[in-house]
């Protein structure tokens, strides 16, 4: 989908699909107003008349409208004004983006007026988060099939959005920006609603590769033998009952301005992301139930996430460096699988007792966390699907958030909810470690039925020591089940807000 910004006259302009605003108990805004006019209030009367619901997002559909020159105008609603903010303007934009996968039309047109923009937002916040949710609602997965049917897919190639001021360069780079975030969680996407059959460790690797030979990014990928020699004993015990053999993928992408150092290194430290990339989770020997066990392919949510961040990244051409980390395997029961009472070495050099197999994601993570301190990075951030218990606690509206730096925190927070992707901090007190002891090693990989994200994220912390850390579990936000079934992209929005957030705040330095 092709994104432009015009400054014209709404009710002049020719396009196949023209988008207009309006609130619920009070006057039109300008440019919806200026298409009243023409149409001899035409627009004004349906609301009077109740045919615009109040509820946000709420659409109505009007063909020829008289005096206008688009062939059709899709009327949105955003809501009651008085109570207008993030929630319902976004609930707007995801009715557009719907209605615009469903249209004939050829082209579309938005027309945003300032007063459709949200207190305390501006032009360019709009424009990259509106062009990010109109995109990625037109994401569609093509399911295998025996038959292709080539359905021609509906939706308009070209979107362009009405603005009442002149353009500038933000604005054009907020678009650009809200598209490649789209594309990068369209990436992700796939990659989680595949088989696992097919999105194998081997196939993360493959398409991490591919996306360092299409944007020129370094991708170093570790086999079984190179993890061994490094003694990356917690994850190879992960991998050790599957066929599939495992990966370490390593992306290097170099956007910062180089230094006067050996080799041109950046100035500025790398931001680190660690994706969990199990891409089957059978729970090993710790067998999990069968009910539902098919949405176990989602458990590379997180590593899927940097991957497809990585995609966007590049497509902005963003000034940072960063490091993306994916420790990917499959959790399988088999005859040379991790047995309860193991007790394996992890790079660190601490030592594990695995009390059950399917606590594996933080066994992965943790050798990646100790690998990503030979990077001296300014920060890293774990993302994983690692924990019923962060469901029960927070219900699948944010993710969990912990961290060992409260700056940290406070900058993910903030920025999961300019993206509309939020987070929930919890705790990470010292005497949440006491349930992790172990009579034979230096700790278990569990801590009990109680608080079961925290002690996750708690044994996680014992690795992340060396450097500012902050882990994400999405265990309840990277996929929906029932009829709505699919990834949904996340946590990417808010790291990609994040990222873009340390990229401006770096052009001051």
């Amino acid at each position: 989908m092709e994104f432009t910004i015009k400054t014209a006259s709404p009710e002049r302009f020719r396009t196949g699909l023209l988008i207009l605003g309006a609130f619920v108990g009070a006057p039109l805004p300008a440019t919806s107003r200026a298409v009243d006019e023409a149409s001899q209030g035409r627009l004004s009367r349906l609301v009077s008349d109740g045919e615009l619901g109040d509820k946000a997002g709420a659409t109505v559909l009007l063909h020829g409208l008289a005096g206008v020159a688009a062939d059709r105008v899709l009327l949105v609603s955003f809501g009651k004004a008085d109570s207008f903010g993030d929630k319902s303007w976004r609930d707007a934009f995801a009715a557009i983006g719907k209605a615009l996968t469903t249209t004939v039309a050829k082209d579309a047109a938005i027309a945003l007026d300032e007063a459709e923009i949200p207190p305390g937002r501006d032009a360019v916040w709009a424009l990259r988060q509106a062009s990010r949710i109109v995109a990625d609602g037109a994401y569609l997965f093509e399911p295998a099939s025996a038959e292709k049917k080539h359905k021609k897919k509906r939706g308009p190639n070209k979107v362009a959005f009405i603005v009442p001021a002149a353009v500038d360069e933000t604005q054009e780079e907020a678009l650009r920006q809200g598209r490649a975030i789209a594309e990068g969680m369209a990436l992700a996407k796939d990659l989680g609603n595949l088989g696992a059959n097919v999105c194998t460790p081997a196939h993360l690797a493959d398409t991490a590769r591919g996306l360092g030979r299409q944007y020129k990014f370094e991708v170093e990928i570790l086999a079984r033998d190179d993890m061994e020699k490094l003694g990356m004993g917690a994850f190879l015990a992960v991998a050790r009952g599957a066929r599939q053999e495992p990966r370490f993928i390593v992306m290097h992408y170099h956007g910062g301005k180089p230094g006067k150092g050996k080799g041109g290194k950046a100035k500025s430290p790398p931001v680190a992301l660690v994706g969990k990339g199990i891409t089957f989770d059978a729970g090993g020997i710790s067998l999990k139930p069968g009910a539902e066990m098919d949405e176990m392919k989602y458990d590379m949510c997180g590593g899927a996430s940097v991957i497809g961040l990585f995609k966007a990244i590049a497509a902005m051409a963003l000034p940072l460096d960063v490091i993306g980390i994916v420790p990917a395997a499959e959790n399988m029961p088999g005859g040379n699988a991790s047995r309860p009472g193991d007790v394996v070495r992890s790079l660190s050099g601490q030592t594990i007792e695995i009390l059950n197999t399917d606590a594996e994601g933080r066994l992965i993570l943790c050798d990646a966390l100790t690998y990503a301190e030979r990077f001296k990075p300014a920060c890293v951030i774990d993302i994983a699907t690692l924990t019923g218990a962060c469901i029960v606690a927070l219900g699948k509206i944010p993710s969990g958030l912990f961290a060992n730096d409260d700056e940290l925190a406070e900058a993910l927070t903030q920025c999961g909810i300019d993206a509309g992707d939020r987070v929930w901090r919890l705790p990470l007190w010292e005497e949440y470690q006491d349930l992790l002891k172990s009579n034979f090693a230096d700790m278990a990989n569990i801590g009990g039925r109680n608080g079961g994200a925290i002690t996750a994220a708690a044994f996680l912390s014992r690795f992340a020591s060396a450097y500012k850390w902050a882990h994400l579990d999405i265990a309840g936000t990277a996929w929906l089940s029932g009829e709505a079934k699919g990834s949904t992209g996340r946590p990417l929005p808010l790291l990609a807000e994040f990222l873009l957030a340390r990229a401006a705040a770096r052009k001051h330095y």
